[in-house]
């Protein structure tokens, strides 16, 4: 089976290689911990032109300890460097209560709401609330327990590769299709927050299609819209990129996160990425037909007199296109006019 062919559905979107970018706005930890907010985010996300919003459902403990160990200290060179990972997590975290009334607020809006899961008591609680995909976070890409309990329940998984080598995303596919879960996009993705330009390797995206089989994109922690609109001329059927209301809200994802027409213009160049795209052809748009009118052919550029020979002199290649064809110049050289043609006339076969 070929990438071309791969196609699966969530909700009611097509996702696969002749489809619509599937747009994800994810909304992480940009609540500032009142539900308000994280209500009036996924408002604005629809606005902004979303399909898609995506959660995180874990709680400090389901995803790490409280621990003093040094071990559980970030010191990997990011913006959270210094932090306490049970504390981050705390900060983070968007409580499960909410989840359900705001994948309700998504769905009355016509957009698709789903979650990354960290454990199996997250993916309960998610089919509880009859999510209709699954995503599958970078840093949990090793936990194939993980991904093979998400893989069971037969609904789309969706795989961020950013700590992954070859050999870990060929294990989680693998994880997958053991569970007779087929329905995989893998995402490209770069764990540095933010990421720089010189690290997206974003042909690394058409090369996953081809080497998985399966639907390919991006997961963006840049700090601008570059990457995403380029992705998508590289191949990708799914963009996430992190959205939030306004960054004064603040929080630890606020330096790659979107605000809504940072957002907005995202989607919008996508959308015309999308149709710059188009399909591979070599048949002139109606446009381009009535522009051929301007392009080169053969002309009288002096008057010619009955039996009067043709020389590069009196005839030459010129705009507009209303004569022969400019091949046929050495065909007309030195045959002699059939009658009296005046400079400007552009040349037929009659003529000669």
């Amino acid at each position: 089976m070929s990438s071309k062919e791969i196609k699966f559905k969530i909700g009611k979107h097509n996702i696969g290689k002749n489809e619509p970018v599937f747009v994800i706005a994810e909304l992480s930890a940009n609540h500032g911990h009142k539900f308000s907010i994280a209500a009036k985010t996924i408002k604005a996300m629809k606005k902004a032109g979303a399909d898609a919003v995506k959660l995180q459902t874990y709680t400090p403990d389901t995803i790490t300890i409280d621990s003093d160990n040094a071990c559980f200290k970030i010191k990997q060179g990011t913006i959270w460097d210094g932090k306490n990972l049970h504390k981050l997590y705390q900060e983070a975290y968007m409580p499960w209560d909410w989840q359900p009334k705001l994948k309700k607020i998504a769905e009355d809006l016509g957009m698709i709401c789903f979650s990354s899961p960290f454990d199996n008591t997250a993916v309960n609680f998610l089919e509880k609330m009859k999510v209709p995909a699954y995503k599958i976070a970078s840093f949990e890409i090793t936990d194939i327990p993980l991904i093979e309990y998400v893989a069971k329940k037969n609904k789309p998984i969706i795989i961020s590769t950013g700590v992954a080598e070859l050999a870990d995303i060929k294990e989680a596919v693998a994880a997958c299709k053991r569970m007779g879960n087929h329905k995989i996009a893998l995402l490209k993705c770069t764990s540095s927050y933010p990421a720089s330009y010189e690290e997206m390797n974003l042909n690394t995206i058409p090369d996953m299609q081809k080497k998985f089989k399966t639907i390919a994109g991006l997961s963006d922690h840049s700090l601008n819209i570059e990457i995403p609109v380029a992705a998508v001329a590289c191949g990708a059927k799914i963009i996430e990129k992190h959205f939030i209301l306004d960054k004064k809200i603040g929080g630890p994802d606020v330096a790659f996160s979107l605000e809504p027409n940072e957002f907005k213009a995202m989607v919008q160049n996508i959308r015309n990425t999308e149709k710059a795209l188009g399909q591979p052809t070599y048949v002139l748009s109606g446009a381009s037909k009535k522009n051929r009118e301007f392009s080169r052919s053969l002309f009288a550029v002096e008057d010619i007199g009955k039996n009067e020979k043709f020389t590069e002199k009196n005839i030459r290649s010129i705009r507009p296109g209303f004569g022969l064809p400019p091949k046929y110049l050495k065909v007309i050289l030195n045959k002699l006019a059939k009658k009296n043609i005046k400079r400007g006339t552009p040349l037929d076969k009659e003529m000669f």
